[in-house]
C-alpha cells in the first residue's frame, strides 16, 4: 500500500513538471466588451521565445498602435520562468462581434497558434470628462468638417462639398490619413487636385482661435430626385497634445494621441424639374449654355467635303446629356459625327464646351438649306427654361451634276433619326485613287553586304564563345572573388523582406531585427534563446571577424531596437538597410 502511494506521488511530480515545461502562446484582450469610440488591447504572450511572429489582419479593426515588445524573466528557486509579449492597441471600424484571428509563431521547429478571440462592440459610449486627459483634450481641439454649398438643388444642379479640418492654436497635427473614403451613390462626382496643403486661420463654432486645412473639394451632380445621402469622411489623425510637464526652457512638453475625427452623413433634398414650360426637346440639360451651328464653308463644289460643327458653350453638367441632332437634305452625304469634350471643373462645376462635328459632302449641284436646331435647357438662377435656335444656314453648291430627282428630295425627312443617302458613280472623286508607289528597296539580298554579313557572322561567333568560357573558367578559379559574390547576394537575401517595407518604419525595423538574426542563426547555428549580445560577440571572434565588424552589427542591432519608438525619416532606414547588408557581406567573407 505505501509502494503504491509513492508510485502515485512520483507520477504526480512527473505530471506537473511536463506541464510546467509546456509551451504556451495565448492571446489576451483588455476587455471583451467595447464602445466604437473606445480602444482595444490585445498582447500575444509565450512563455519561451521564438521566430517568424506573425499577427492576424485585423480584419473590422484599426490598428493605432503596436507593435510593442516587452521581455521579462526571473528565476524561483531555481527556475527560469519567461514571458514575451507583442501589443497592439486597436480601434474597432464597425459594430457587432468582431472576431480576432489566430496569430502564429515558430518555436523550436513547430508552429504554435493562438485560440480565436471574440469582442463585441457597442454603440458609442460617454467617458469620463477629465479636462487633463489627452484623448479628451484632442477630441475638443480637432474637427472635421463637410463644408456643403447647397443642401437642396434641382436635378443635374451642381453643389460642391468642401472638406476641412480644424485644429486649435494649443494642439497641432503631425500626420493623417484616410480610413473610410464616402461613396456618393446617386450623384456623378468629381474631385479637385488640391495643389499643397494651405494653413489657414479660421473660426468654428464662432471660435476664432482655430487654424484649418482644406483636405478634399468634390463636386457632386444629383442624378436622382428626393433625400439623398452624402456619405461621411474619416480620418486617423496624430495630434500633438500639451501636457503638464515642461522643459529645460520652461517650454510645455507635448504628447501624441491617435484620434478618429469623422465630417458626419449630410442629407441633400434634391428637386425635380420643374414639369412647367418643359420643352418637347428638353435633353436634361442644366446650368448657362451657349449653343451655336457652325459651318466651315458655305460654298462649294460637288464631291468636296464641309464640316458642320454643333457646339454648346457654358457653365453646367456638359458631361451628362446628349446634343441636338443635325437635320439635313438627302442629297447631302453625312458621315457619322465626331464628338469632342473640352471640359473642365472648379468649384462653380462643369464649365467649357462640347460639340458634334459633322463631315457633309453634297452630291448635285444647287443651294441646300440646313434647317435651325433648337437647344434647350434648364437654368437653376432664373429656375426657367430657356430654348436656343442656331438659325438656317443655307449651303450653295458651285458646280456638279444636277439632280434630276423631285426637288422636294432636296429637303431632309427624318424617319427614326435616319436619313437616306443618295449615291452616285462618283461620290468618291475627291480621293486620290493614284497612290504612286515606289520600291523600298532596289537591289537584291544576294550577294549583297547583308547576305555577306550574315553569312560570315557564325564564323566570327566562335572565337567570342572561346573567350567567354576562358573568362568563366577564370572565374570559376577564383575562389576569393567566389566568396564575396556569395556574400552580397546573401546578405541581399536575408535583407529582400526588410527592403519591401522601406518607408514604413514599424515594419521595416521587425523585418530588419529578424534578418540579422535569421542571418547568425543559419551561419553560427544558434537558438533563439541564445541571441545575446555578449554570445554573439564571444561566437564571432571565434569565428575570426574582425572587431569593428562585430561592433558595427551590434550597433546595428541595438539601433533596431531603439528606432521603432523614435522618429526615423526615411532617408536614416535606407542608411540604417545599406549599413545591414555592407556589414552582413562583410562578416560572410571574414567567418573562419
Amino acid at each position: 500500500m505505501r509502494l503504491i502511494k509513492h508510485i502515485t506521488l512520483l507520477l504526480i511530480i512527473l505530471a506537473t513538471s511536463i506541464a510546467s515545461a509546456q509551451i504556451k502562446f495565448e492571446a489576451k484582450v483588455s476587455k471583451t466588451k467595447l464602445g466604437i469610440n473606445e480602444r482595444l488591447r490585445i498582447d500575444f504572450e509565450m512563455n519561451k521565445d521564438g521566430d517568424n511572429f506573425t499577427p492576424p489582419d485585423f480584419y473590422g479593426f484599426t490598428v493605432v498602435g503596436g507593435p510593442n515588445t516587452s521581455v521579462s524573466q526571473s528565476w524561483l528557486n531555481g527556475k527560469r520562468s519567461y514571458k514575451k509579449t507583442y501589443s497592439y492597441f486597436l480601434a474597432p471600424k464597425k459594430r457587432g462581434t468582431l472576431k480576432i484571428r489566430q496569430a502564429t509563431i515558430e518555436i523550436d521547429n513547430e508552429v504554435y497558434k493562438t485560440q480565436l478571440v471574440s469582442v463585441k462592440v457597442t454603440a458609442a459610449v460617454k467617458r469620463p470628462n477629465d479636462p487633463d486627459d489627452a484623448e479628451n483634450v484632442a477630441s475638443d481641439n480637432i474637427h472635421l468638417v463637410a463644408e456643403v454649398s447647397k443642401a437642396n438643388p434641382y436635378l443635374n444642379e451642381a453643389i460642391t462639398v468642401v472638406y476641412k479640418l480644424y485644429v486649435s492654436q494649443s494642439t497641432g497635427v503631425s500626420n493623417w490619413r484616410e480610413i473610410d473614403n464616402p461613396r456618393y451613390n446617386d450623384f456623378w462626382s468629381q474631385n479637385i487636385n488640391i495643389k499643397g496643403l494651405k494653413i489657414q486661420n479660421g473660426s468654428y463654432n464662432g471660435d476664432d482661435n482655430y487654424r484649418y486645412v482644406i483636405l478634399r473639394k468634390t463636386v457632386l451632380y444629383p442624378q436622382k430626385t428626393g433625400e439623398l445621402e452624402i456619405e461621411p469622411l474619416s480620418l486617423d489623425v496624430t495630434v500633438e497634445v500639451p501636457t503638464k510637464r515642461r522643459d529645460f526652457f520652461g517650454g510645455r512638453l507635448m504628447t501624441q494621441v491617435n484620434k478618429r475625427v469623422s465630417a458626419g452623413s449630410r442629407t441633400i433634398n434634391v428637386k425635380p424639374l420643374p414639369n412647367n414650360g418643359k420643352p418637347d426637346d428638353f435633353s436634361g440639360a442644366v446650368g448657362d449654355f451657349k449653343f451655336n451651328v457652325i459651318t466651315s464653308k458655305t460654298e462649294l463644289n460637288a464631291s468636296e467635303s464641309l464640316q458642320a460643327r454643333v457646339e454648346v458653350t457654358g457653365n453646367g453638367n456638359l458631361k451628362l446629356f446628349e446634343l441636338p441632332n443635325l437635320q439635313l437634305p438627302n442629297s447631302l452625304e453625312v458621315y457619322e459625327p465626331e464628338h469632342n469634350e473640352n471640359v473642365k471643373t472648379n468649384l462653380n462645376g462643369m464649365y467649357g464646351s462640347i460639340s458634334d462635328n459633322y463631315t457633309i459632302v453634297p452630291q448635285y449641284k444647287g443651294k441646300y438649306p440646313i434647317p435651325s436646331v433648337e437647344f434647350s435647357y434648364f437654368d437653376p438662377s432664373t429656375e426657367s427654361y430657356k430654348t436656343v435656335s442656331s438659325g438656317e444656314i443655307v449651303i450653295n453648291v458651285l458646280e456638279g451634276p444636277v439632280n434630276t430627282t423631285n426637288s422636294d428630295n432636296n429637303i431632309a425627312s427624318v424617319d427614326n433619326g435616319k436619313q437616306n443617302v443618295v449615291s452616285t458613280g462618283d461620290q468618291f472623286a475627291f480621293v486620290k485613287t493614284d497612290a504612286n508607289l515606289k520600291p523600298i528597296n532596289s537591289s537584291y539580298f544576294f550577294k549583297s553586304s547583308t547576305f555577306w554579313t550574315s553569312l560570315l557572322l557564325p564564323f566570327l561567333a566562335i572565337p567570342l564563345a572561346l573567350v567567354y568560357r576562358k573568362k568563366k573558367e577564370e572565374r570559376n578559379a577564383d575562389v576569393f572573388g567566389n566568396r564575396i559574390r556569395k556574400a552580397d547576394k546573401l546578405a541581399k537575401r536575408y535583407l529582400s523582406e526588410a527592403k519591401k517595407v522601406l518607408g514604413q518604419k514599424e515594419a521595416f525595423y521587425i523585418a530588419l531585427e529578424k534578418a540579422l538574426h535569421n542571418y547568425l542563426k543559419a551561419k553560427l547555428h544558434i537558438e533563439t534563446t541564445d541571441f545575446s549580445k555578449e554570445k554573439i560577440e564571444i561566437l564571432l571572434t571565434e569565428r575570426q571577424v574582425n572587431r569593428e565588424s562585430i561592433q558595427e552589427f551590434i550597433n546595428i542591432l541595438e539601433h533596431c531596437e531603439l528606432a521603432r519608438y523614435t522618429p526615423i525619416t526615411n532617408v536614416e532606414m535606407q542608411k540604417d538597410y545599406e549599413n545591414a547588408a555592407k556589414t552582413i557581406s562583410i562578416i560572410d567573407k571574414e567567418l573562419r
